[in-house]
């Protein structure tokens, strides 16, 4: 189903609270788009709703698409496709950043993004706990009736619904499939990355919850480790500064150690020296897991698609 859709952002991405979605048609990129006014919502131009359902959990899901200002003009060219999770609060940011990297020429290549939305219904921090966490052994703060451990059946329905989908209606270029997720995203990244990596070209893996049930995200890179001799991808890893532990001090972490954990990530993965990987790692200074986001988007972008 395509209909029109507008935005009011109203939440972040850690409190899984999502922005307010109804869906827009794409105007043609070379359409100046004229806000309604009178109260109305503010609307993303060139950029598309699409029902993408889930046959197995019956679940509704939807994906946000926003397509390149040259996607019209160029009838023959083919895009990287770049997935974002928690889309109700990336899918605007990273549209506008892509854009605006490219605002005095082309410094970035132009990319069709895509949307990953929470279920339709649910509220984003019970999504995103179940569907991008790998076991249900979530932390002791959650709520006793919330759902952890469904990432393997989400990671499914990308493989099988959402990445055909985009596929067959866009010019998608097979050899550029580009992961971004954050936090609990990027958890889930991992999971990918390790039990089928060629899902995506390239992660961007930002704070990921490598804490998440006693890091076991690591011990999926160990077995990952021990059954392969190449890991076949371009992975950008980023963490605040402020994700550090350092109790006593509000401006850090009080509880773990994220950036310790993103290095040992870092370091596992140096240490395999798997032909195929590609990987690059930063700690951003002054920036704590609620402010990190959107730096972490750029530097990302400007890695891997980075015009030379």
């Amino acid at each position: 189903m395509h209909r029109r859709f507008s935005y009011a952002l109203l939440a972040t991405l850690m409190t899984g609270l999502g922005a307010f979605v109804a869906p827009l048609h794409a105007q043609a990129p070379s359409t100046p788009k004229v806000q309604a006014g009178d109260g109305h919502p503010y609307e993303i131009a060139d950029s598309e709703v699409w029902d993408v359902p889930d046959p197995v959990s019956k679940r509704g899901y939807q994906v946000f698409v926003a397509l390149p200002p040259s996607y019209a003009k160029q009838p023959q060219r083919r895009y990287p496709v770049l997935y974002v999770t928690d889309a109700d609060y990336a899918f605007p940011i990273i549209r506008q950043l892509g854009r605006r990297l490219n605002v005095e020429g082309p410094k970035i290549e132009e990319f069709i993004l895509v949307g990953l939305s929470y279920a339709k219904g649910e509220e984003g921090s019970v999504s995103r706990q179940r569907d991008y966490t790998p076991t249900p052994n979530g932390p002791s703060t959650a709520p006793p009736t919330s759902i952890h451990g469904q990432a393997q059946a989400y990671q499914q329905y990308l493989r099988d619904q959402v990445k055909p989908f985009i596929t067959a209606r866009y010019r998608a270029d097979p050899a550029k499939a580009i992961f971004l997720g954050h936090s609990y995203g990027a958890l889930l990244g991992t999971q990918i990355l390790f039990t089928e990596p060629d899902m995506f070209s390239s992660y961007i893996l930002g704070s990921p919850s490598l804490w998440y049930d006693k890091r076991y995200a690591l011990k999926l890179e160990a077995r990952y480790a021990k059954q392969h001799q190449d890991l076949k991808a371009n992975v950008y890893l980023y963490v605040g500064a402020q994700e550090a532990l350092r109790k006593g001090d509000r401006r850090y972490n009080q509880t773990v150690d994220m950036v310790a954990d993103n290095r040992a990530l870092e370091a596992a993965l140096a240490s395999r020296k798997y032909p195929g990987l590609k990987l690059k790692s930063a700690v951003l200074n002054d920036e704590d897991h609620l402010t990190v986001a959107p730096r972490g988007f750029m530097q990302g972008l400007l890695y891997l698609l980075l015009v030379r």
